[in-house]
């Protein structure tokens, strides 16, 4: 299925200011095959090990929502803002909406997954119908940000259009690059904050102008700030609490939250505009 900022501070506190600033290749039967093969005999990974929350066997045209966790943070931590935005979608969620969460590990599992709901005749080919149909919004934070990205890019050389890609606080492995968004997004966001040991990326860019907007590049500044993040280990409460903040912070998540539902609403309406104060 598939699926800020001017002075005065229109976030509230904490302090925030903006920053501002479909190849339709034909997929290989392998890569279906291999994707319903992982479903079918992996359903503990999907069920257990990865989906803090899910809606299966999706009606054509209905939405996938994809996010990562950052670090080596497990997919059902309900103290991280990607499990945090999961569960308040599923409680009122569009009919027949898949939402899943998985560690950021797990990218080539999301992938097949997405793979699998859009192969709605289950032949083991997308066709350029069950491609256009896709309505798909990946988000991430920290390392799970820069999955988002990469996840696009492979979704990118298979022809598969995505509505939204979030990062939050995006930290980019190596050799990955999260700092460029394909041709296939419509529509980008980027959150960060810039202190302590680990920071994320304060920009990103469309590959093409023409075929993605950049909807923002958000900076949340979390100096002085008096947020409490409960269930954070000591170590990054102690060296990376601005990092830390971006995963705990249900103010950004909501913002988020809303951002994710204004491109879930049907057309015409989903239009490429940044988020409301």
């Amino acid at each position: 299925m598939l699926s800020l900022q001017v002075a005065p501070h229109p976030f509230g506190t904490p302090n925030h200011r903006i920053v501002q600033e479909l190849r339709v290749p034909r997929l290989a039967r392998s890569r279906i095959l291999a994707a319903a093969l992982v479903l079918l005999t992996t359903p503990v990974l999907l069920g257990a090990a990865d989906g803090a929350a899910a809606h299966h066997s999706p009606p054509p045209s209905s939405s996938i929502l994809i996010g990562f966790v950052g670090g080596f943070v497990h997919h059902d931590n309900p103290h991280h803002g990607p499990v945090f935005l999961a569960q308040h979608m599923h409680q009122d969620a569009p009919q027949g909406a898949h939402i899943q969460v998985f560690e950021n590990r797990h990218r080539k599992t999301a992938y097949l997954t997405i793979l699998h709901l859009l192969d709605t005749n289950h032949d083991g080919v997308l066709s350029h119908e069950e491609k256009g149909q896709a309505r798909i919004i990946l988000f991430g934070q920290s390392w799970g940000g820069s999955a988002v990205v990469m996840l696009a890019r492979e979704l990118d050389r298979d022809g598969i259009p995505v509505l939204l890609t979030v990062q939050v606080d995006s930290v980019a492995k190596p050799f990955e690059n999260d700092g460029v968004i394909p041709a296939n997004v419509r529509a980008a966001a980027n959150f960060y904050q810039p202190h302590g040991l680990v920071h994320g990326r304060p920009s990103i860019r469309a590959a093409d102008d023409s075929k993605t907007q950049i909807l923002g590049n958000y900076l949340f500044d979390y100096k002085g700030t008096s947020l409490k993040c409960d269930g954070m280990p000591w170590l990054e409460r102690t060296f990376i609490p601005g990092h830390m903040h971006t995963e705990c912070d249900t103010h950004l998540w909501d913002r988020i939250e809303s951002l994710v539902r204004q491109r879930l609403e049907p057309e015409p309406a989903n239009l490429a505009v940044a988020p409301r104060p």
